[in-house]
């Protein structure tokens, strides 16, 4: 355990910080996984839904820092092709 006043406050610090990233963490992939799900499901009107509410979290933790911006993109391309191919199938 620290010692060190600073230190004492850093360790208080990374398990707020770390609690916070995996609750976000989570939201995330509960997000994407219902945009999967309704894919999977062959429902494009759901899958449209739930890609709109799940497009801003991306964007939102990615410009946090909690996800790569590039990750944040590679998921919105890849779920929108799907939803296309869905739609258009």
């Amino acid at each position: 355990m620290a010692n060190i006043k600073s230190a004492k406050k850093r360790a208080k610090q990374t398990i707020v910080r770390n609690a916070r990233n995996n609750s976000q963490r989570s939201m995330l992939r509960t997000a994407v996984k219902k945009v999967l799900k309704a894919l999977n499901s062959n429902d494009a009107a759901g899958a449209t839904e739930a890609f709109a509410t799940a497009q801003p979290i991306l964007d939102r933790f990615a410009s946090r820092g909690l996800i790569h911006k590039n990750k944040a993109a590679r998921h919105k391309s890849r779920l929108n092709a799907r939803i296309k191919a869905i739609k258009a199938a």
